[in-house]
């Protein structure tokens, strides 16, 4: 018997079958909500033979687990917070691979008006006169962050606001849910918005301010900080993520003839 599993395992290996690599890549709810890692993972698996272990999480969350060397790289998407990494050397550079933008979301009756707002802080400042209900992510996340800034621009402190103003602490699918049973306005990124199935009588009433603006960015951890981080398998993905093939994917996944993405790496 032993001398048959010596057989079977030579055979084996002689017949080039072996276990593909794997890394551990965090990346936020937005983007994992949006369904393109759906397209993109098997694509990777075939041309790099990697398996990608994604870790689901809010982008302060996606970056402490770079600070702590649990990850491998991290696919994050707030700048202010990304820089700030870097500037503590856990991260090795930023690269920049894709935008959308953030809409503002909310019943169609659209009680505050926010629809005839000339820019994200007019609808804030709408939002919150009428008081209206508001639902927050309220997860330290990139989308919560923006969403802190904006009120910032409107002069306005949610602290002090009152229960219109909901912070539910969960990443985009489960905040567009809570919104979509309350009625309530809600700051979402594009892409989780047009992948969203429970929409309800939610609709995008705003958008296009260039606040809104949206920046996907890919960044190593460093080995410097974390010598046991797998550092070429992080290249060999970033070669691949700003590659003609991974622009010709993000740029072909659509809803309903929308495009998600846009595509804007360096190469």
């Amino acid at each position: 018997m032993k001398q048959m599993l010596l057989g079977a395992f030579a055979s084996l290996m002689l017949s080039g079958a072996a276990l593909a690599e794997e890394m551990k890549l965090a990346v936020t709810t937005s983007f994992h909500n949006s369904g393109l890692a759906e397209v993109l993972l098997p694509e990777i698996k075939a041309d790099l033979d990697l398996d990608l272990q994604l870790l689901v999480v809010g982008t302060g969350q996606a970056i402490r687990l770079g600070e702590a060397g649990d990850v491998d790289a991290i696919l994050v998407h707030s700048q202010r917070a990304e820089e700030k990494f870097l500037a503590g050397g856990y991260g090795s550079h930023r690269r920049e691979i894709m935008y959308n933008d953030y809409v503002f979301v909310g019943p169609g009756s659209d009680e505050a008006g926010i629809q005839e707002a000339k820019d994200a802080a007019g609808a804030l400042q709408s939002i919150a006169e009428v008081g209206a209900p508001f639902v927050s992510r309220g997860d330290d996340s990139g989308t919560h962050k923006k969403e802190l800034s904006l009120w910032a621009a409107a002069n306005l402190d949610p602290q002090g606001f009152g229960a219109w103003y909901r912070a539910v602490g969960a990443g985009m699918g489960a905040a567009l849910n809570t919104a979509a049973g309350m009625e309530a306005y809600i700051i979402a990124d594009r892409a989780s918005w047009l992948n969203f199935g429970n929409k309800g009588n939610l609709k995008l009433l705003f958008a296009g301010d260039p606040v809104l603006f949206n920046q996907y960015a890919y960044l190593p951890v460093s080995s410097d900080k974390h010598p046991h981080v797998k550092t070429e398998l992080a290249q060999r993905l970033e070669a691949w993520l700003t590659s003609d093939k991974a622009r010709d994917l993000i740029k072909a996944y659509q809803i309903e003839g929308e495009a998600l993405f846009v595509f804007n790496a360096q190469q």
